[in-house]
């Protein structure tokens, strides 16, 4: 795997509002990206922002903000750039010419927390996929140093011959690691089968909205539980005893986030299979959250991606507690109106969504039982 050092050098933090932008989304994703950066472990001197209308095809942000930033960086001694945005190779190393120092966009801060809380060699191996994905388009500007021409000062970059050898050696890794994972996944499908058919029930949702919380009121589980983006990556999956329903197993998944970049996603299909192999989601939703509407597109996009989209939902409402304003919670009441709204710390809550799965099971085994009866009298008209 490609080392990951720990961020522990000041970073400045920059994003672009570009014109169409909500102001007040704008100042949620800079605050995510915040988070994001103290879940890195990175200490952040200055926050800076800029609007324009689009931008800048070579820098992304102007010259003039850039230069800004150049000083701040330089006046407080922070050697890292963090942008909130998905920048090009060319992007980056221009940034880096005029900042004069390291610049790390958001699909790199991810990955690097992504590396940071990975356990599991399935989880290793998928952040080690996405980075090599995240590495290959790199290759043209990353690489100088592998160069082959003769010529000494004034080498533009590495050879054709070296830059197509460093080029398959990382196409072949990226096949050896999905290798890897189909193993993985295999043996996961081998031990599945040989358990007993139990009802199966994902957790799904933002990053940081209490799954893993939930959890642990459902299951009486130990799942690690801390108020940062992504604390959990490797899938947790844990037997309960529902009252009305039986043993069911409930799994817990890696948080989403918006602007995630596709190729994370890509990269832990595996482990997110559990979700498009449920046969019921709890869709675990921050009722403390004024951006509730923005995260639930977020979930449903990366669980079309998944080819979970048609699988049954129920929503679940976390953190009920934290919203003291009454005419919010009617509002959302209004909004969604089959959801349940509790808080993972009240036993009588917990209850109560254990009473709507119980619901859901039985559900599901009548419409299991009525398509086992289609099925069989279809197959008997077929024989007469």
């Amino acid at each position: 795997m490609i080392e990951n050092k720990k961020i522990s050098e000041k970073v400045v933090l920059a994003g672009l509002q570009t014109a169409g932008t909500d102001p007040a989304l704008f100042e949620e994703d800079m605050h995510e990206m915040l988070l994001l950066c103290e879940t890195a472990d990175a200490t952040v001197i200055a926050s800076i922002s800029q609007k324009r209308q689009s931008p800048e095809s070579s820098t992304y942000m102007g010259y003039g903000k850039i230069e800004e930033i150049r000083g701040i960086m330089k006046a407080a001694d922070a050697k890292t750039l963090i942008v909130d945005a998905q920048l090009s190779p060319g992007q980056i190393r221009n940034l880096e010419k005029i900042v004069q120092g390291k610049v790390i966009d958001r699909s790199q801060l991810i990955l690097d927390i992504f590396a940071k809380h990975a356990r599991t060699t399935e989880a290793k191996i998928q952040v080690e996929l996405a980075q090599m994905r995240t590495l290959y388009p790199r290759l043209t500007h990353a690489w100088t140093h592998f160069s082959q021409q003769v010529g000494g000062i004034g080498t533009r970059g590495p050879g054709e011959k070296q830059l197509e050898v460093d080029r398959r050696l990382v196409q072949k890794k990226i096949s050896d690691l999905k290798d890897k994972l189909k193993k993985i996944e295999k043996n996961r499908l081998t031990q599945r089968k040989s358990r007993d058919e139990a009802f199966r029930v994902s957790l799904v949702g933002y990053t940081n909205v209490g799954k893993s919380s939930l959890l642990n009121a459902l299951c009486g589980a130990d799942v690690l539980v801390e108020n940062k983006l992504f604390a959990t990556l490797d899938t947790s999956t844990r037997r309960a005893f529902i009252p009305g329903a039986g043993k069911i197993v409930i799994s817990d998944t890696v948080g989403f986030l918006r602007k995630l970049p596709h190729h994370l996603v890509a990269s832990f299909r595996s482990t997110l299979s559990v979700v498009s192999e449920a046969q019921l989601l709890l869709v675990v939703m921050d009722a403390s959250s004024e951006w509730v509407e923005q995260q639930l597109q977020t979930v449903d996009s990366v669980l079309k991606d998944l080819g979970a989209e048609n699988i049954r939902r129920l929503f679940v409402f976390n953190k009920i507690d934290l919203v003291k304003d009454p005419f919010v919670r009617k509002h959302l009441s209004i909004l969604y109106p089959e959801a349940i709204f509790i808080s993972a710390h009240v036993k009588e809550d917990v209850a109560t969504l254990k009473e709507h799965i119980a619901g859901a099971v039985k559900d599901f085994e009548k419409e299991k039982q009525i398509a086992e009866i289609i099925q069989q009298k279809t197959k008997k008209l077929a024989r007469t």
